[in-house]
């Protein structure tokens, strides 16, 4: 969930910054990050994406976020958790 919406699309601007708080006891097991292809890591031939990508702390503890400045050109990405398979959504980068 990001705000309540379960999986939504997100629309991230290229250039800026954007800090996930995941210090929320709900967040525990499952660390968010990125990928150009669908299910992250868990997909066929996925790989997480760290152009421009921060994590500080345990998700689930005080000051755990992952943060992401997205690079000018971006693709869409992906986001998702490294340790659950089909926890995850869409990022659309316009420019």
């Amino acid at each position: 969930y990001i705000d309540g919406v379960l999986s939504p699309t997100l629309s991230l601007s290229e250039g800026n910054t954007y800090k996930f708080d995941q210090s929320n006891s709900s967040n525990a097991t499952h660390p968010l990050r990125f990928s150009t292809t669908a299910n992250g890591t868990h997909a066929i031939g996925g790989a997480e994406y760290t152009t421009g990508v921060t994590t500080n702390g345990t998700p689930g503890n005080a000051g755990a976020y992952t943060q992401i400045t997205v690079a000018v050109g971006a693709s869409t990405l992906y986001y998702y958790c490294t340790n659950h398979s089909g926890m995850g959504g869409q990022i659309n980068t316009p420019g």
